[in-house]
């Protein structure tokens, strides 16, 4: 006579056994997602596995619950339910592998992908320079103060597609301790900061203008400029952070900013595009034609041209960037930035077209396309995946 096994009850010794014999982030995670006891037996910090590389999450159809991430190093593409991260919500960064969105409603949330744990920040009727949300005011839910104090009016989508460029954390949420996020307002040029548990955000005065990219380096927000001056914003749990600058004095070229903590240096990447017209569906069109990479000298006080990135790896996009080292990727070529659409109109409203997404070799000027965001995809974004 046959017997049925129970296999939730293995013992929880045989369960680690076989937790800590799996290879792969995919199959560790797969563990954990077959009951309360299997995931109980498997660390949420499993230190054995390799680290993972950078995936790049797309969406697999309107509809769809589910969303697709895409591994550029070993072309494997990881499924996962992650029905949070649906077309109504604009995702608005990552960092440290958690998402940020934000709903037609007012709400803004952090969320692990593998893990599905999720943190809530202020809403965006809690910005100082959002005076009025009135839900039932079709057409003009939000009230907003211009810079010139003004007032205009937002609809639903409207505020999540455009209010927020990006937002970045000080820290990771899964540190079990408090840590800082830092929003790049589109059409104010301003940043806004919370603590975690906070139930409002703060805008930093002093900072407008700093508005292309902001990093967490040193213990402090670094924001730059279009002409790679710097702002650096020590915020707190008071009302005033200190805002120091650095003015470089020299000209800077390029239509987009970002900062990198390369390892301890401080990067500035400069993003050269092309603008065409798409007559057929009313888009400017922008291709990435080239990189230029700077490391900030602290005693000249000035960016320095770097001509090679030796045995580094940049990701740059919507994310909060990241800077790894090849050695920790058997496989991986140094001297190369990963980059994402972050710019297009066509992340927005609903669109779908090209998007500008592949790597870039900084020692001859290649560019090789990533396959794996086919044309009608959405929201190209780097997210650095972890379980904690």
């Amino acid at each position: 006579m046959s017997t049925t096994v129970d296999w939730s009850d293995l013992p929880p010794e045989l369960l680690q056994i076989i937790a800590t014999n799996l290879q792969t982030l995919r199959d560790y995670i797969r563990f954990r997602a077959v009951c309360q006891n299997w995931r109980s037996a498997a660390s949420l910090n499993p230190r054995h596995l390799p680290l993972e590389f950078p995936w790049l999450m797309l969406p697999l159809s309107r509809s769809s619950n589910r969303r697709c991430f895409f591994n550029p190093l070993t072309k494997s593409l990881h499924r996962l339910t992650l029905p949070e991260a649906s077309h109504s919500r604009r995702r608005a960064g990552s960092s440290f592998g958690w998402l940020v969105l934000i709903d037609e409603t007012p709400s803004i949330f952090l969320i692990n992908p593998l893990t599905r744990d999720k943190i809530t920040l202020p809403p965006l009727s809690s910005f100082p320079n959002v005076t009025k949300f009135d839900f039932y005011s079709i057409g003009r839910e939000y009230t907003v103060r211009s810079p010139e104090n003004g007032i205009y009016f937002c609809n639903l989508r409207e505020m999540r597609d455009s209010f927020i460029k990006k937002v970045i954390l000080s820290h990771s949420p899964s540190d079990k301790s408090s840590f800082f996020a830092l929003a790049i307002l589109n059409r104010h040029e301003n940043l806004a900061y919370c603590k975690n548990g906070h139930d409002s955000w703060k805008i930093i005065d002093q900072a407008r203008s700093f508005s292309e990219d902001v990093i967490y380096f040193r213990d402090a927000f670094y924001a730059v400029d279009k002409f790679g001056s710097i702002a650096i914003c020590k915020v707190n749990d008071g009302d005033m952070p200190v805002v120091n600058f650095i003015n470089v004095g020299q000209q800077i070229g390029g239509d987009m900013q970002y900062l990198v903590d390369a390892m301890g240096d401080l990067l500035l990447v400069s993003r050269y595009l092309d603008f065409e017209i798409d007559i057929e569906h009313y888009l400017e069109v922008c291709n990435t034609v080239k990189f230029q990479v700077f490391r900030f000298d602290w005693n000249a006080q000035k960016w320095e041209s770097m001509a090679s990135l030796d045995d580094k790896v940049l990701f740059l996009g919507e994310n909060s960037s990241l800077a790894l080292p090849v050695s920790d990727y058997p496989g991986c070529k140094g001297n190369r930035i990963y980059f994402t659409d972050d710019y297009s109109g066509a992340n927005y409203d609903g669109m779908a077209g090209d998007h500008d997404v592949g790597v870039y070799n900084l020692a001859d000027g290649s560019i090789e396309t990533l396959s794996c965001s086919p044309r009608n995809a959405h929201w190209p974004i780097w997210i650095a995946p972890t379980l904690c």
